[in-house]
């Protein structure tokens, strides 16, 4: 057998990061098994579709690098197949029409509730021999069982059994004809040959439903993995509230795909004691039993770690690279060829500073940087005339321009005129140079600006100052 996932977002908003997961799973599950994943859009919602939300979600699963197989599919496309479904389950008197009014309806939902009863429909048109209302137009439900337990042998959460009872004969074709999402994913399903369903437990409900359809109609049912929810910091719902909600939001404040992907991978499954999973090695491991039953917690702080080590473990080029957008947006600067080059000689240590792109951006920003340049308040504050001219004039002695060479001179600076205090020095040094308070080594900063562009920079400072 072939295994073939699918992953069947709804097209009403941006992709969350529980969304994400789910077709992390999906395209893993596929991958390490050598089957395929299928990508359909769940669309028959037309009061809530967005083309927008499509194209949103297409460049979040180009984004976190999973691809699929074949072309997307949409749901309404095959809405003549749902219904041609619904038909043939009526003519096999697995399914019936119900011309309850809506008022009906109310009285019934009023009464069910009072009675605590599960299900609020009463089943009146089931086997009824009365002759249909006029001005009514019919809906299509299904018959569930109405005795006995149903059993889902789910591969995360064990056997789970519920009562018929519990069970409604829901609707699957609405009184204009449209079908419902019940009858459009069991269809479509098995139509495209899906062996497995992957999706949150928030699900598992559904399926008990989408069951009876797949029995009435004989087919063959998926093998089911409901995996567990993901909560906020706090234990709630994950929603806007707690940081960034959509896979695009991440990309946008500076976290790499790897990064993520890694990161919510480990939301709910594990691989013994390995935090820090390449996709070469998560295709290799993952299977269902890594997966935990309890919901998973999302920790902020354990991802920016992780982005970090990603970061750290990254071309230098490649960073530069997804930076440029954030060199634009945020500094209004697009790096040339040499400051590029300056950038990348001093790759290593603003990579092992950064927890996020926008940080390897802002403290790599002044390489990019033409005199004169404005400074931040901080900055501005520390720009001594005294310093900064012993410094120009020094500086500007030095034969060899190296990072030591510059530290020392500082030192001697420092011992002359700040009771040798470095960072008395060090800083208005920084601040004439970058703008700003924070970066990586000024000495080493220097040394890749070289002679000219320092002296430069530091007569721009005293003519500010």
């Amino acid at each position: 057998m072939t295994v073939v996932t699918r992953f069947p977002p709804s097209p009403t908003g941006f992709m969350h990061i529980g969304t994400a997961r789910t077709a992390l799973f999906n395209w893993l599950y596929a991958k390490h098994n050598g089957g395929k994943m299928l990508f359909r859009i769940e669309d028959t919602d037309r009061k809530r579709h967005s083309e927008e939300a499509v194209e949103a979600l297409i460049r979040s699963m180009e984004w976190l690098e999973l691809d699929w197989n074949g072309d997307i599919v949409s749901q309404f496309a095959s809405q003549a197949r749902h219904v041609e479904v619904a038909q043939e389950l009526l003519e096999k008197g697995e399914a019936y029409k119900c011309f309850c009014t809506p008022e009906e309806l109310d009285e019934m939902r009023t009464k069910t509730k009072a009675e605590g009863k599960p299900t609020f429909y009463d089943r009146r048109w089931r086997d009824s021999d009365a002759t249909p209302p006029e001005g009514v137009e019919p809906v299509i439900r299904i018959k569930a069982p109405l005795e006995g337990s149903n059993t889902v042998a789910d591969q995360v959460q064990d056997d789970v059994t519920i009562q018929s009872e519990q069970l409604d004969d829901f609707i699957i074709l609405r009184s204009d004809g449209s079908p419902t999402y019940m009858l459009a994913v069991v269809v479509d399903d098995h139509d495209m040959g899906v062996t497995h369903v992957i999706r949150g437990d928030d699900h598992l409900n559904n399926t008990f439903r989408q069951n009876v359809i797949y029995d009435a109609m004989g087919w063959d049912k998926p093998q089911y993995a409901h995996i567990p929810l993901i909560l906020g910091p706090d234990g709630s719902k994950m929603s806007k509230r707690h940081g960034a909600a959509s896979v695009e939001e991440y990309r946008d404040t500076g976290y790499l795909p790897e990064a993520v992907l890694n990161y919510i991978l480990r939301l709910g499954w594990s691989h013994g004691d390995d935090e820090i999973i390449p996709r070469d090695k998560a295709i290799e491991w993952f299977d269902f039993k890594g997966i935990g039953k309890a919901a998973a917690r999302f920790d902020f702080d354990k991802l920016e770690n992780l982005n970090a080590h990603y970061i750290n473990e990254a071309d230098p080029q490649r960073l530069i690279d997804l930076c440029l957008p954030f060199y634009q947006q945020r500094h209004d600067i697009i790096p040339d060829e040499q400051a590029q080059k300056r950038i990348m000689q001093s790759a290593d240590e603003l990579k092992s500073r950064a927890k996020t792109l926008l940080q390897f951006t802002d403290e790599s920003a002044f390489y990019a940087k033409t005199v004169p340049f404005n400074y931040d308040e901080k900055a501005a504050g520390l720009l001594d005339q005294n310093i900064l001219s012993a410094l120009q004039t020094a500086l500007s002695n030095l034969n060899d321009f190296t990072s030591e060479n510059i530290q020392s001179t500082c030192k001697d600076i420092a011992d002359e005129k700040m009771d040798g205090k470095l960072g008395k020095v060090a800083m208005p040094l920084r601040a004439a140079l970058t703008g700003t308070t924070v970066s990586p080594s000024i000495f080493h900063a220097a040394e890749i600006l070289g002679k000219a562009e320092t002296s430069a920079r530091i007569q721009a400072a005293i003519d500010h100052a």
